[in-house]
């Protein structure tokens, strides 16, 4: 069992940020810059699969934590439209549409893989375990 003392070890928090840094990358070219409503929901979106990472693990207990990470997935189910709207209206390429979409369906697969792990541990604080 490995011991965890902040959110920022966690695998699927540093996958998080990295998608984010494509995803403010990405916003800030071409004609996407120019839809600041867009820019703004998407961004938003982004942020809140690492936001709600780091809100669940600072819980410290694995109820509390397996709840705020389906709303972390939700979060990467509703970026994930995002991106598929982006990609039809022209605003981003096949080539990054598809790395987009690749890190994204990874990254909800991993926090999948946590909940699941969380689920089935006996250990009851975040701090102390990490599947």
């Amino acid at each position: 069992m490995a011991t965890v003392n902040d959110f920022e070890e966690l695998a699927i928090y540093k996958k998080s940020r990295e998608l984010a840094k494509l995803v403010y990358e990405i916003t800030r070219q071409g004609d996407f810059c120019y839809d600041t409503r867009f820019v703004q929901q998407i961004r938003a979106s982004v942020g809140s699969v690492s936001d709600n990472i780091a809100e669940g693990f600072e819980r410290q207990w694995n109820k509390e934590f397996i709840y705020f990470l389906y709303i972390s997935k939700g979060s990467c189910g509703e970026l994930r439209s995002q991106i598929n709207r982006a990609y039809d209206v022209g605003f981003i390429s096949d080539n990054i549409y598809n790395q987009l979409y690749s890190e994204c369906r990874k990254l909800s697969v991993g926090i999948l893989n946590m909940i699941n792990s969380l689920k089935t541990s006996n250990v009851k604080g975040t701090r102390n375990y990490v599947p």
